[in-house]
């Protein structure tokens, strides 16, 4: 096995605090299976004290010039992508992949060493993102500096009366000015003189500048709403009606900006982040490949043998649903209450509502001719001896009542099922010697720790990956209080995993 560290010349720290000795709280379901992977993988976990949260989420990427286009919480940051390129030994003319591209960090960090990708998103706030960025070398200054400049000259007119269109899950998110503001200014640039690509990365800034102007602020599952809003006022109404207690946290923003001054903020800040690039970073010859819709059937149409690595990080299991936290964002851009619902269930099975999409992708394989493909994703699944124990401790958790949704079952069952074709996907596209790094969190519902780090490499070693190294963030995850309640607390992994596509053709 090959040694590979993205920390070279640092200690190495004890990892023992990291390994999970019991799986089932009280031993109520078996784990003997879990406990086998624990011992077969934990030998190649690495903790680090450089390697942080930070590093794998948007916090690093907040003041990131280029990367803070998009607040995109869910994102990793271009530290950890170039730092994983040079462990790989990625070179300019290579192809990396990205199979959930979000705000585009791994491509806009790869276009800037000159090394081509490919990314996938499902979401059309990543269409807008990747465009606005891969032009950053493409934008005329000027043009910039003449629009912010006639923005500020221009106010909405008393008499504009057009409405926001709302859909359910936004209603009310702003106040009415706010409103007002989102549909002329959007207006104005739509009919404006300006570049196509200018009109894009306005776009973007607006996107960048709604949750700042709403009374909405994102929270994981969810949008947590203001106390002044419609939403909360009629809620708060309702529950004192029915006799209940008031809502414990209340969430205030304080005094919103309007939309102007924000979109202002925003362009000027983007202005400088572009002329900063280029005076100062060399344009490198290298394509951005993107395409918008789900990875699970876009990736099975790319020729085998023509990646050099991937550098991802999914959707995590933990019920968090994007197609609620980005609504104000897919609002915007258009997409009605069905539109949305419809690309909730396209997502990669994280909520509790995404239903199996199994029929889909046999009907999938076998009208693209591989349906001996999808048989075979299959068996893996269905051999792989600790997904199967998790999905039959929680059926025991289900059947004694510890489980507050039905929907946990099916989504963590779905969520591996659909790794497990696009880990069969990534190995078949990529070249031997190609490397894969995905970043992911551990897991527990109703008592049970679902090693997502480890079920995830052992299905990769089943379609034929060799384990390289799954590096553990040295600040561990905790649970929620319900759960801490009553199953107590178990610290979970927060990883990065990393394979190698054997040195051989398949």
């Amino acid at each position: 096995m090959k040694d590979l560290t993205l920390f070279p010349g640092e200690e190495i720290i004890d990892n023992s605090k990291w390994r999970v000795d019991n799986f089932s709280f009280n031993n109520f379901a078996k784990q003997d299976a879990r406990l086998a992977l624990e011992e077969k993988y934990f030998p190649i976990v690495e903790i680090s004290d450089d390697y942080n949260r930070k590093s794998v989420s948007y916090q690093l990427s907040k003041k990131d010039c280029l990367h803070k286009w998009l607040k995109y919480k869910e994102g990793f940051s271009a530290d950890l992508v170039n730092k994983l390129l040079d462990e790989f030994g990625i070179i300019p003319g290579n192809t990396i992949l990205d199979p959930f591209l979000g705000s585009g960090t791994t491509s806009i960090v790869c276009q800037m060493k000159g090394i081509n990708s490919i990314g996938y998103d499902i979401l059309p706030t990543s269409a807008v993102a990747i465009k606005a960025k891969e032009n950053v070398f493409n934008y005329d200054i000027d043009e910039i500096t003449t629009l912010v400049h006639e923005l500020n000259q221009i106010e909405v007119p008393q008499s504009f009366d057009k409405k926001y269109r709302y859909v359910s899950v936004t209603e009310g998110a702003y106040p009415e000015i706010t409103e007002k503001e989102i549909v002329y200014y959007s207006e104005w640039i739509d009919n404006s003189h300006y570049s196509d690509i200018i009109k894009n990365l306005v776009k973007l800034s607006i996107l960048n500048a709604l949750e700042q102007v709403s009374y909405t602020a994102k929270d994981g599952q969810y949008l947590r709403w203001d106390y002044r809003s419609k939403k909360m006022i009629e809620a708060k109404a309702e529950r004192e009606a029915n006799g209940r207690k008031p809502f414990v946290v209340r969430l205030d923003k304080g005094e919103l900006p309007s939309l102007k001054h924000v979109l202002i903020k925003e362009l000027q800040d983007v202005l400088s982040d572009i002329i900063y690039i280029q005076k100062k970073t060399k344009r490198q010859k290298a394509t951005i490949k993107f395409e918008q819709g789900s990875v699970l059937y876009k990736l099975p149409l790319v020729p085998s043998n023509s990646i050099n690595g991937v550098i991802t990080s999914p959707p995590y299991c933990n019920r968090y649903d994007y197609t609620r936290t980005y609504a104000l964002e897919l609002n915007y851009l258009g997409l009605s209450a069905k539109e949305i619902a419809t690309l909730r269930q396209a997502l990669l099975s994280c909520t509790v509502e995404n239903k199996s999409k199994l029929d889909c992708l046999k009907d999938y394989y076998s009208n693209i001719g591989r349906l001996s493909d999808y048989n075979k994703i299959v068996c893996i699944i269905k051999s792989n001896a600790a997904l199967q124990e998790v999905i039959s401790a929680l059926k025991l958790r289900d059947a004694n009542g510890d489980i507050n949704n039905k929907g946990i079952l099916r989504m963590v069952e779905g969520y591996f099922t659909e790794l497990a074709f696009l880990y069969f996907e990534i190995y078949r596209v990529c070249q031997p010697g190609s490397k894969v790094a995905f970043v992911n969190d551990n897991v527990r519902y109703a008592g049970e720790v679902v090693p997502v780090d480890f079920i995830s490499t052992e299905l990769a070693t089943q379609i034929g990956f060799t384990p390289i190294k799954i590096y553990t963030l040295k600040q561990q995850k905790g649970n929620s209080s319900q759960q801490m309640k009553k199953f107590g607390r178990v610290a979970l992994r927060k990883s990065i995993t990393v394979w190698e596509k054997n040195n051989v053709s398949g």
